[in-house]
Parts: structure tokens; sequence; C-alpha cells
């Protein structure tokens, strides 16, 4: 009997667990707006209301007609996401018990956006199609955002005079310039002639606005690459301080006195001289960085003229006494200009300059040792030469040894700290060695040896 009884019942919740599932079926296969959501079951409706009044609230909220009409001409996108809301917005077939729970919610709504608002305020373009005052697709830029907007375009520049001076010294690569006055100055110094102060400060003068006119000049040739390096992207004409009108007229006013002083003060082939460096500079070593590694070698050429502009300017004539100066600065330049580019690879390749250091690291490595030795073999040539005693060559060698060991293990090691060392060695190797050059100057005897008096003839004998 009461397995007949459990059987029975069995039965009857069997037949009423599958006419509640075809029902369930039979209600997904009508119209969308009629598929089974939470509402349907009680008791997870009256958990969610408990729990989550305000997105129940926002879900339930019917839909204006008039935003169905507008959202359908303006975006298929935002139509299909207010669709989504009536398929929920069961409150007016919900029975009267649960009324209550909607008129709290209609209270809440007031103080809580709708799921239409946030969709309104996260669309434009259904923002403009329901604000019937304001046209579709008008943009109102503040006056901040044109500033802005402004600040990105060309403007006219606006110097300050007042900074005009650190201006034109970046311009002119005011270090770069001392050290070219600085060499011209020995040059002029080491040359076996009485010391002219006017010539010296003329000739001084002239050589450093010859350099400010080849820096200037090839500041504006490199305004575009220098921008692409750290090293040089801070450079007046980089930063629009100044126009590139403003700097070449700069340029001119600083190379035309500067070639005019040399040329008629002191003797045309040192004004010669300078003219030809600002050409080799501005017209051969600025193209060159970015077609071949030569430029490494015209570089050099330049760099070595302006001691042997001092010695023209003291003597007017080229000796083997300026060439041996020349070949100082020449060999002195790879090891620092090496030893410089190896730590500045990455920028020199984001320019685009071709340098040893970046197309050809074993052949860098090695033309900064070879002319780190050159410069022993220099040093003992200047006796030779009468331009200093045999002492110079004997207390420049330490030094000479020193940054030839320091290229050595530039050589060998290759890396940052070994080119630093490097670097830093040839800054004060320089101005040493032309100190010690000075001190050890050869002195000339110009005049030559002075006439016998004449002799008195003996008396003849009466």
């Amino acid at each position: 009997m009461v397995g007949a009884g459990v059987k029975q019942k069995l039965v009857q919740n069997g037949a009423h667990r599958n006419q509640t599932a075809r029902s369930l079926i039979q209600l997904h296969r009508r119209d969308p707006s009629n598929w089974l959501t939470y509402q349907h079951l009680n008791f997870l409706k009256r958990q969610y209301v408990t729990k989550t009044n305000s997105e129940l609230h926002q879900r339930a909220i019917p839909k204006q007609a008039v935003t169905l009409t507008i959202v359908d001409e303006r975006d298929d996108g935002v139509e299909r996401q207010v669709q989504r809301i009536p398929t929920i917005g069961l409150v007016d077939t919900v029975p009267e018990p649960q009324d209550v729970n909607h008129k709290e919610q209609s209270e809440i709504s007031t103080s809580k956006p709708s799921t239409k608002d946030a969709a309104v305020q996260s669309n434009p373009l259904s923002g403009t199609a329901l604000n019937s005052e304001e046209p579709p697709h008008v943009h109102v830029e503040t006056e901040e955002a044109r500033e802005a907007r402004l600040d990105k375009q060309w403007k006219q520049i606006k110097v300050d005079m007042a900074e005009l001076p650190d201006i034109y010294a970046r311009l002119a690569k005011i270090k770069l310039t001392a050290l070219v006055a600085t060499t011209a100055a020995a040059g002029f110094a080491m040359a076996p002639v009485p010391f002219d102060p006017v010539i010296f400060f003329v000739s001084c003068l002239g050589t450093s606005l010859a350099s400010c006119t080849a820096n200037s000049i090839n500041q504006y040739f490199e305004v575009p690459f220098d921008s692409n390096m750290n090293r040089t992207k801070n450079r007046p004409l980089v930063r629009g301080q100044i126009s590139p009108l403003h700097a070449v007229s700069f340029a001119l006013a600083c190379g035309v006195p500067g070639v005019a002083l040399l040329t008629l003060a002191v003797n045309p082939l040192t004004g010669f001289l300078g003219a030809l460096n600002i050409f080799l500079y501005t017209c051969c070593y600025t193209p060159l960085k970015r077609l071949s590694i030569v430029n490494t070698w015209v570089g050099a050429i330049v760099g070595a003229i302006p001691p042997v502009m001092g010695w023209t300017a003291a003597t007017g004539c080229l000796e083997p006494g300026a060439l041996l100066l020349g070949g100082f600065l020449y060999s002195w330049q790879f090891p620092h200009f090496n030893a410089l580019s190896w730590n500045l690879r990455e920028d020199y390749s984001r320019g685009g300059y071709r340098m040893m250091s970046v197309t050809h690291p074993g052949m860098c490595k090695r033309v900064a040792l070879r002319h780190s030795v050159g410069l022993i073999g220099l040093s003992t040539l200047a006796p030779a030469l009468d331009v200093t005693t045999w002492t110079f060559p004997v207390i420049s060698l330490p030094i000479n040894l020193y940054i030839s060991y320091l290229a050595f293990r530039f050589y060998r090691e290759g890396n940052r700290s070994s080119a630093r060392k490097l670097f830093f060695c040839s800054l004060w190797h320089l101005p040493m060695l032309l100190l010690l050059a000075l001190t050890c100057k050869k002195s000339r005897r110009d005049q030559e040896d002075p006439a016998l008096p004449p002799t008195s003839l003996p008396l003849p004998a009466s």
C-alpha cells in the first residue's frame, strides 16, 4: 500500500513537472518580449528587490515611444540597446501586491538616473538627437581647447630680447668655439716670430667669428635630424626659440666681418683658411654625416685648420711647424670624438647619422687607438722640425702613453666605461700637450750676426 501510494505521487508530480516544462518551452518559443526572466520566479524577484533595488528599477522602467522613433533614425546600435529595456519591463502585468515595490522604486528613480539617461550620456549621437533645441553635430570649442589647438600650429615666433645672448651662445656652440679660438691662439704663440698682441687679438676674434658662422649654419641644416636626438633636441632652432631666417642672419653677421678681419687686418692666407674652414664644415662635413663615415676624417681636417690659421696669422706663410700643430689636432680628434660617439650610438642612429661607432664599431676602436699612438710620433717629430726642443717629447711622453693606454682599453673592451674614460682624458690631454709644447718652444735668432766693426788701419810711418 505504501509503495503504491508513493508511486502514485511520483506519477502525479512527474506529470505536473512535464506540464511545467512544456509551458516554459512554449513561453520561450513566443515573442521575445515574453521570454522568461527573473520576474517570473517570485522568490528570486523578492531576493533581487531586497538586494539591488536600483538595478531592478533601471531594468523595469518602461520605455518612451518618442525615444524609439528618434533612436531608430539615428543609430541602430543604440536602438538595440534601448529595445532590451521593455523586454524586462513587465511592471504593468505584475499583480497588485507588488505595486508597492514599484511605487518605492519610482521614488528612487527621482534620485538615480535611468538606463535611458545613461545611454544618452554615453552616446553623443543620441544626446544630440533627443535635444531638439541644439542642432546636431555642432561642436562647441572651449577657450582652453582653442588655445591648446593653436599652440600646436605654426605661429609667429616672439623672441625675448633678454634671452638672445643665451640663444646666440648655444647657436654658436660657444664651448666648441672657445676650443677653436684656444687652438688658434696656441698656433700663433708657437710661431717663431715676435709676439704682436694686436694681430693676436684680431686673429683670435676673426677665427671665433668664423667658427660661430660654421656652427650656426650646421644647426640650420640639421634641425629635422637634431629633433630626434636627446643630445641636440634642446637646441634653439629645434625648440623654435629663434627663426631660421634669424639664425642665418646671425651666421652672416658673424661670418662676413670675421673673414674680412682675417683677410684685411691679418693677411689674405689666414682669411682664405677661415673661409675654407666654413665651407668644409657646412658644405662637406654636415651633409657627409648622413652619407658616409668619411665625415669623421673631413671633420678632423676642419678641426686641424685653426692652429694653422694662428701660425699663418703670425708668420704670413705655411711652414712645417704649422702643419705639425695641425697634425696634433688632427690625430687628437679621433680618440676624442670616437669615444664620445661610442656612448651616443643610439642617438646618432635615431638621427640617421653614419658614424663609425654606429656602422663600423670595430674600425671606430682601431682608429682611436691608431691616432692615440700617433701622438707619440708627432711629439717626437716636433724637435726634428725645430719647433720645440728635445725636452718636449720626453715630458709629453707620460700623457701620450696614458691616452694610448686608455685607447687600448677602449679597443679591447669596447664598453661605455672605457669610452667615457678615454673621452674625459682627451679633454685635458690637448691643453696639456699644447702647454708643454709652448714651454719647450725653440727660440730662433731672426737677426743676422752683427757686422764686425771696421778695423783701424795702421798709420804709415813718417
